[in-house]
């Protein structure tokens, strides 16, 4: 192994060294400071006589005298069932105080591509327990549904929610997939250590830390290291679904701190910049990751992918979330009006959208009649908001009885439905339920996304009220 002491320039998280030998791209690097310390790289780019190191660490204390050792591999992380249960930091060393890993192999970060033709269609049911998403928006096993937010939206909440009460029912496995365990892999990029803490606490507290894999990189971290957290954790994934046949899902949080480490990295680059200052090749380096989501032919394993990014200014035409989305299959919308109604989770159900929802619902996956409602929920739904506009104008006196219906359907809808609280868990059962419950309110003539026989067996009659009741008695008395 050969050692440099070659470093001729150091520029943010980047270090460029010379070379008198070809180096790989990705290579890993170890650099001894003059004071003793090793810290960690990777080949970020090789040229004829220069290679430029990105740090993990950070470059402090590095300079000309640092000595620069090439490694001859890539970054790989330890994988090992053991890891369920373990907290590590954005590198993938643990941070939990446990004993160190004894990995049962070694696996590149970058991952293999999954061949197309080997892909299984994604359509089994994932309950997460929020009715937002199992009864409108319904995330399925292999797909990639990210969540949308923005800054001061409770998105920390809601994932883990997500990540605590997400389970496969039995009624939507398929024979011999009940075997099959369920693991949650919980990425976090940027966060600060409040949130951090707080994330720590709720996983502890609720023993889903049991059944996870947790990554951890702060805010005060290298940003460095915070484009190789959704690999280890990705990784991580691949190996538990597809070696060990876990049905996992995996959990980004936030995307956007990961889209910024992208931009400081190419700014210190001196790269030619893309829209907003992002680097042009963000799309090639977002779906990289997106596309490590499925599920592959043979396997009884699954990789599912709920990231989540806060969008800057609110804003759905920022080069993160319209980048996203045409990757993925979808997105959850939170919405800030919902918010500061106190409705928790505020999912605006009606801005959402899961491509792969109606492959995932259905006669024999979860209800027979979970399609029918969910139809006829968006509709009265968008009809009552609707409405809502009208009578900032003419107030409601001047819409009929129907109208009125609508628009007390829509209130409703967002107190009992979408609100349920962060600690609440709803089956799928449940769920529709409450549905038929809404839809009860509209005249039976109205349900025209139901079948006649569904109606008539869920619809629930008007009964009287109390006092129609006693006013009724006291007729028949005289």
């Amino acid at each position: 192994m050969k050692e440099y002491k070659t470093i001729t320039e150091v520029s943010g998280p980047l270090v460029y060294a010379e070379v008198d030998e070809p180096i790989g791209y990705d290579e890993m690097v170890e650099i001894e400071t003059p004071s003793g310390d090793t810290k960690r790289g990777q080949i970020l780019e090789s040229e004829d006589g220069l290679v430029a190191i990105q740090v993990f660490e950070g470059t402090t204390g590095i300079d000309r005298n640092a000595s620069v050792r090439f490694l001859g591999e890539t970054l790989k992380m330890p994988v090992t069932e053991d890891l369920l249960g373990r907290v590590l930091d954005g590198s993938g060393q643990p941070i939990d105080g446990g004993p160190e890993i004894v990995p049962d192999e070694r696996q590149d970060i970058v991952g293999a591509a999954i061949n197309p033709y080997s892909r299984e269609y994604p359509e089994e049911f994932i309950q997460t327990g929020v009715s937002g998403i199992d009864g409108m928006n319904t995330l399925v096993r292999g797909q990639k549904l990210p969540i949308f937010s923005s800054s001061g939206l409770p998105h920390n909440e809601l994932a883990l929610q997500v990540a605590r009460q997400a389970t496969v029912p039995e009624e939507a496995a398929e024979e011999g997939d009940e075997a099959s365990e369920f693991a949650v892999i919980f990425g976090a990029m940027g966060i600060t250590q409040e949130e951090a803490n707080e994330f720590m606490e709720d996983f502890e507290r609720t023993g889903a830390l049991e059944r996870s894999v947790v990554f951890m990189n702060l805010a005060d971290d290298p940003a460095v290291e915070r484009t190789v957290t959704p690999r280890m954790a990705l990784t991580t994934a691949e190996y538990l679904a597809f070696e060990k046949d876990y049905h996992v899902l995996v959990i980004l949080t936030d995307m956007t701190n990961y889209c910024e480490a992208l931009r400081e990295i190419g700014a210190a680059r001196e790269e030619v910049p893309g829209r907003r200052g992002y680097p042009g090749y963000m799309y090639t380096d977002l779906a990289q990751l997106y596309e490590r989501a499925g599920r592959i032919k043979g396997e009884e394993g699954s990789v599912t992918q709920l990231p989540i990014l806060t969008m800057p200014g609110d804003d759905e035409t920022h080069p993160i979330p319209d980048l996203t989305g045409y990757i993925t299959e979808g997105q959850i919308m939170m919405d800030n009006a919902l918010n500061s109604k106190g409705i928790e989770p505020p999912i605006n159900v009606s801005g959402s959208l899961s491509r792969l929802m109606d492959d995932g619902i259905g006669e024999g996956l979860t209800r027979a009649d979970h399609a029918d409602v969910k139809d006829q929920l968006f509709a009265a739904y968008a009809e009552g908001k609707d409405l809502r506009d009208l009578v900032n104008i003419v107030g409601r006196e001047a819409l009929s009885e129907l109208d009125n219906k609508y628009l007390d359907f829509a209130d409703r809808f967002e107190d009992e439905f979408v609100d349920q609280g962060f600690d609440t868990e709803r089956s799928i059962d449940e769920t529709i339920e409450i549905g038929w419950d809404l839809l009860s309110m509209i005249p039976k003539a109205e349900l025209n996304r139901i079948d006649e026989e569904m109606i008539e067996e869920h619809y629930r009659e008007e009964t009287p009220a109390a006092d129609d009741e006693e006013s009724a008695e006291e007729l028949s008395a005289d």
